[in-house]
């Protein structure tokens, strides 16, 4: 790659909850590598399954069109545009319309909203651009739109796989419910136990105390977060840079967590337990062998050592609030009379945190493949594959 340019792959996500659809745009991806419309599709179905989750997802099935950038079941290096229909835009169109309404219309207008949900974008959104009528701020800040973010990331997904990497993620507590029985034999065995689980989680006991966790709220109107976990094996080491702060993998890794819907925290490795503990307890001694090359015998620190990836597995938590939007709503302020109300209710999960988890997934995956093309970037699929096996061999025997 030439010295001094990026070569970034990046995406924009286009759409409200209950518009027409939700358009996916990725720029950046070499041509050649394999890709069908399952591949995304199973993602999506992925995203909204898990224990918790409301009557949206009876309705919506999700499933990718390709739109551009693929031809024949591969790649061609152009913009690669994703489209997924909201069904339940039929039920919307009036309210969802992008054609100018008369005054009456306007004063029709059904499901207009002047009450915002504490949690939500909704107040802070329509300061900033001047809505009168809330529901132009809660169509585009719904988590509805992570369904766009999960496309970009089981692309991403394709690109980390066809390089040797592999994903896999769990759940480590719902609603103040720690699952004790997290350890996992390899990124396989992850895999197939998360997806066995309703709340994709390992620990048997756990899971049945989080199913009910999750009743009880919903019974209850209320809703629960909690902390999920993302592991990708096989990453190349020396991704990111210790250069500059806008270089390093594990901040770009976090600040795209926190910027998944209700996200409020983010741990590497270890996370905030290392606060508590002495450095000879924290850091992970080196070793190396002719096979493995370089590798650290602990992997406390989660993959990444100055912003950069050093050969072990990348480990990331998220931490999930509990969804704001309540069936006992919290107390607001009606925006037109300033008189106090019960806030607004729109449809929604007592918890989402299964499916959160296969977002940060993704949304993880994302940044991971990104960080390869940054490094290795090339236009052609088998060129970054024979770049990165290269460099492989040659940090073994650094």
């Amino acid at each position: 790659m030439e010295e001094g340019v990026e070569y970034r792959m990046r995406y924009l996500t286009a759409g409200e909850s209950h518009g027409p659809q939700l358009t996916t745009i990725v720029e950046g991806v070499p041509a050649g590598l394999e890709l069908v419309e399952e591949d995304i599709n199973k993602e999506l179905r992925r995203r909204q399954g898990g224990y918790g989750r409301g009557r949206r997802m009876q309705i919506e099935k999700d499933k990718v069109q390709f739109m551009s950038g693929v031809r024949h079941g591969r790649t061609t290096g152009a913009p690669i545009t994703m489209v997924v229909e909201n069904n339940d835009y039929q039920s919307w169109t009036g309210i969802m319309g992008t054609a100018p309404l008369s005054e009456e219309e306007e004063q029709n207008v059904k499901r207009r909203i002047s009450r915002p949900r504490p949690g939500h974008a909704d107040l802070n959104g329509a300061i900033k651009y001047g809505h009168r009528d809330l529901r132009n701020v809660l169509e585009r800040s719904s988590a509805r739109e992570t369904t766009s973010r999960v496309c970009a990331g089981a692309l991403a997904k394709k690109i980390l796989h066809a390089l040797g990497m592999d994903v896999g993620g769990q759940v480590l507590e719902i609603g103040g419910i720690e699952a004790e029985n997290v350890e996992y034999e390899n990124l396989t065995d992850l895999k197939e136990r998360s997806e066995a689980s309703p709340v994709r989680c390992l620990d048997e006991d756990a899971e049945e105390k989080m199913k009910q966790a999750i009743d009880d709220a919903k019974a209850n109107g209320d809703s629960i977060g909690g902390v999920v976990q993302t592991v990708i094996s096989g990453v190349p080491a020396g991704m990111g840079s210790h250069v500059q702060y806008d270089r390093k993998l594990d901040s770009k890794i976090a600040g795209a967590v926190v910027s998944i819907n209700a996200f409020k925290g983010v741990e590497v490795g270890i996370g905030f337990d290392a606060a508590g503990m002495p450095g000879s307890r924290v850091h992970d001694e080196i070793a190396w062998d002719a096979e493995t090359g370089y590798y650290r015998k602990t992997n406390h620190l989660g993959g990444f050592e100055g912003g950069m990836t050093n050969g072990m597995p990348v480990i990331i938590q998220g931490v999930m609030k509990p969804i704001p939007t309540l069936y006992k709503p919290l107390q607001s302020v009606d925006i037109e009379t300033k008189e106090p109300f019960n806030a607004s209710i729109e449809r929604s999960d007592s918890c989402a945190v299964p499916a959160a988890s296969v977002v940060m997934e993704n949304v993880i995956s994302f940044e991971v493949a990104a960080a390869v093309l940054d490094m290795f970037g090339s236009d052609r699929m088998d060129a970054v594959k024979q770049t990165v096996n290269t460099h492989k061999e040659w940090a073994r025997d650094f």
